[in-house]
């Protein structure tokens, strides 16, 4: 699996369409589409049934 940049610096507006990709959460959730929202200044996406964000450097943008 690719190494994942340490940290990625995005400007998504809340409610973007994102997708999990190189992590091991990817494997089961990869086609799943999430929606971002904002947390104390930094860019995650939320986990219905999870709690907590997700790291912005193992995401991107779903195009529709």
């Amino acid at each position: 699996m690719p190494r994942k940049p340490k940290f990625k610096r995005v400007n998504w507006p809340i409610g973007t369409k994102v997708r999990m990709v190189n992590c091991y959460e990817a494997r089961k959730h990869g086609e799943k589409v999430w929606i971002t929202w904002e947390m104390c200044g930094s860019q995650v996406v939320r986990l219905e049934g999870y709690v907590g964000g997700f790291d912005t450097s193992c995401l991107e943008v779903v195009q529709e």
